[in-house]
């Protein structure tokens, strides 16, 4: 998932924060997620305060209690490997993970992982953008420790709304 849409300026880029539309965005795709039967078990978490709060609002709205999550400075910088990297860590017991980042990292991610095999229908919305409160749904074959290339595939794409 990339972050809902956020304020353009801050003190620095890590301290800009969700706009009043990416707040209601973010709970949207929670609700998008609660709507389909996808409970997130663990999540990746850019650092940077509109990734944190687009999470805590797709969790609010999912009506789940706290979920586990791993804040990684490295994904706020890192490219789609350093990600890959971070959710291969993800606890082997979890069935879902969720990760919540930047473009065009998350993007990447999901050409990275997708072996062409999925939903047509949701790759090409994924082929016209990865606008701010995109999340892409991905069905994972292997363990997270052995996430790689192709090991997954598109099932599902969602922009959340305001």
């Amino acid at each position: 998932m990339r972050h809902a849409k956020a304020e353009p300026f801050a003190e620095n880029d890590r301290a800009r924060r969700l706009t009043d539309r990416g707040l209601a965005a973010a709970r949207d795709v929670g609700a998008h997620l609660l709507g389909v039967g996808i409970r997130p078990d663990f999540a990746v978490v850019s650092p940077a305060a509109r990734t944190r709060a687009t999470w805590e609002a797709v969790l609010e709205s999912t009506g789940d209690p706290a979920h586990g999550v791993s804040f990684d400075d490295a994904v706020y910088t890192g490219g789609p490997d350093v990600v890959l990297e971070a959710v291969q860590a993800a606890p082997a017991e979890a069935g879902t993970v969720v990760f919540v980042g930047h473009n065009p990292t998350a993007a990447y991610l999901c050409h990275l992982l997708d072996d062409g095999e999925g939903d047509p229908s949701a790759v090409s919305r994924l082929l016209e953008g990865f606008p701010p409160g995109a999340m892409a749904v991905m069905e994972i074959g292997v363990p997270w420790a052995d996430l790689a290339a192709e090991t997954g595939r598109v099932v599902g794409y969602y922009v959340g709304q305001a």
